[in-house]
């Protein structure tokens, strides 16, 4: 089955499927959703009604970019050699997809992403920067967002003591009407502030100010992203009122919701090597969509092909083609095994702008499928409820929990309940406990680097290929704001392995802007970030250990995939 560039393989769920979409439209529920009618999903809240600005986003940002180009233009003609996005979450995501995917345009601006409070990474960034050509965007649908705000602190401190540099002409905002940062925009006199539709959630916001602002100022093509975008969602609503019900987006969010109730909940993507970031955008909106009252979808992305044979019975797989003499065998095999198979078909980059409403409405109708809200994310507070516990502690009188290691061999240390005489035994037994169906999730709080990437990549390959589960990596606090709510709301069944390390070097977080004085490392928030969410996932009764390395953890990663 095939409509406007989605096919199907889904084998024996075809007619659940197919029943989906009958119940679909005798419900109205395509017709439903463009009238804002919150009751697809559920009888309460209203405010559900309040998160449906996204459907509308193409065409209102496409009738505001006049006015964006004229707010760049100061920052594109060649007085800013680098942009550094300050953001988490949808906040960060798509901007990150934008410039990996479009690169910066011949004569634009660099754009580098901060979505992180590792240290190492922190003080790399701004050792490099030239601040009298730099601009920092800080985006926050908030406001309030605590990384997002110690990052500003640091930057925006570290421009003012910079000789020559006025910090205030350095920094842009991006917020939600009725934020706290529009006042404070106001008091630093902010040359640049947009203030983006408070009607779209941080994970659906990609064609709002918030993804389209990073887009602009490294010269992608805003006009015929948004045209792409406005056109899928033009052709969208038509199917919706036109009575066939051959909407790309219905038949796709029915088929992940319906496969998902049918236990194939592990949406594996396979992107073209220069599509990848892509995967970690859809990471976000789905999970956190879909992750909540023991529910959810686990996007698998940037995996290792293995052998057909080798994957479990929760899988579905969507393959996104732009060569399909490069994918056909493996569609077939993969079909021919039992595996659900969904192709999306590309032709080019700003495709990515269809592709991003294709996925949005996808994801909201596989919501109603599954019969939850894909607006909220209940169990995000339980991590930051945590950390600002352990902080405040810290502040009052300078302590931080204490947890004791179950186990210590040479560098590295083992938190939680294990069993076994080294590091290998215990990770093997705790991966051996794992119930039927389950994943593991590698919660990463080192600095990154290549060896580290490489080394994460040889671990879960051997995972994977040992117990035939899917695995995902995560780099914290990263995954807090993708698929942290999935990992504490979905159905409990995810073995997380919580990766720790010591700092090479820390760098100070200033309690206020121009004033000297900290009460607090960026360090100290990851390790403290890193505690809480283990915290959150024990009380939600997940199965969790944290291995802890005092030095060189990439040595430690790789002797634990080989032993494993």
């Amino acid at each position: 089955m095939e409509t406007a560039g989605v096919s199907f393989l889904l084998g024996s769920y075809q007619s659940a499927v197919n029943n989906a979409l009958d119940k679909m439209r005798r419900s109205n529920i395509a017709a439903r959703i463009w009238a804002n009618d919150f009751h697809v999903w559920k009888p309460s809240p209203q405010e559900i009604s309040n998160r449906l600005g996204w459907l509308h986003a193409p065409l209102e940002t496409s009738a505001n970019v006049k006015n964006i180009r004229a707010s760049l233009k100061p920052f594109t003609n060649g007085s800013v050699e680098d942009v550094v996005l300050l953001g988490m979450g949808g906040s960060s995501l798509s901007a990150e997809v934008f410039n990996n995917i479009f690169g910066s345009a011949p004569a634009f601006p660099r754009l580098q992403i901060l979505d992180t409070t590792d240290p190492q990474t922190i003080h790399g960034v701004a050792e490099k920067l030239n601040l009298a050509k730099t601009l920092f965007i800080v985006s926050s649908k908030s406001g309030s967002t605590l990384e997002i705000v110690s990052l500003f602190h640091y930057f925006y401190n570290l421009a003012a003591e910079t000789p020559g540099v006025s910090a205030n002409e350095h920094f842009m905002f991006i917020t939600d009407e009725g934020s706290p940062m529009l006042e404070q925009a106001w008091q630093l006199q902010l040359p640049c502030v947009f203030s983006n539709n408070p009607n779209i959630g941080g994970r659906y916001s990609a064609l709002s100010l918030a993804g389209i602002i990073p887009a602009a100022l490294i010269g992608v093509q805003i006009e015929k992203l948004l045209q792409n975008a406005a056109a899928v969602a033009g052709q969208e609503k038509a199917d919706f009122f036109s009575g066939k019900g051959d909407s790309s987006g219905c038949f796709l969010g029915a088929a992940l919701g319906t496969l998902a109730q049918y236990g194939r909940d592990k949406l594996t993507l396979m992107l073209p090597p220069s599509w990848k970031s892509f995967g970690d955008w859809l990471e976000q909106l789905i999970a956190e969509s879909t992750g909540k009252e023991g529910k959810g979808i686990l996007p698998v992305l940037k995996e290792a092909q293995m052998d057909v044979s080798a994957y479990g019975k929760d899988r579905v797989f969507v393959i996104f083609d732009h060569n399909e003499d490069e994918w056909s065998s493996r569609i077939t095999r993969l079909a021919s095994a039992g595996h659900p198979v969904l192709k999306i078909r590309i032709n080019g980059f700003y495709d990515l702008g269809g592709q991003m409403f294709l996925w949005e409405m996808a994801t909201a109708v596989a919501a109603h499928i599954m019969g939850i809200n894909p607006f909220d994310q209940p169990d995000v507070e339980a991590t930051k409820k945590h950390t600002k516990r352990m902080i405040a502690q810290y502040k009052s009188d300078q302590t931080w929990p204490e947890a004791q290691p179950s186990l210590t061999e040479g560098a590295c240390e083992i938190y939680g309940e294990i069993a076994g005489s080294n590091v290998s035994t215990a990770v093997i037994n705790f991966l051996s406990s794992s119930p039927q169906n389950a994943y593991v999730g590698l919660q990463v709080y080192l600095s990154p680097s290549p060896e580290i990437n490489t080394a994460l990549d040889a671990l879960r390959v051997a995972i994977s290929r040992k117990y035939g589960m899917a695995v995902t990596v995560g780099y914290g606090p990263r995954y807090l704001h993708s698929t942290g709510q999935l990992h504490k709301g979905d159905a409990g069944r995810g073995m997380f392995i919580q990766l720790t390390g010591a700092n090479k070097l820390d760098v100070e977080i200033p309690d206020a802007l121009c004033q000297r004085g900290s009460s607090l490392t960026f360090g100290q928030l990851k390790a403290a970030q890193g505690e809480a969410d283990r915290l959150a996932l024990m009380d939600k009764g997940r199965r969790i250990i944290r291995l802890h390395w005092t030095k060189d953890a990439t040595a430690g990663l790789k002797n634990l995939a080989e032993n494993l």
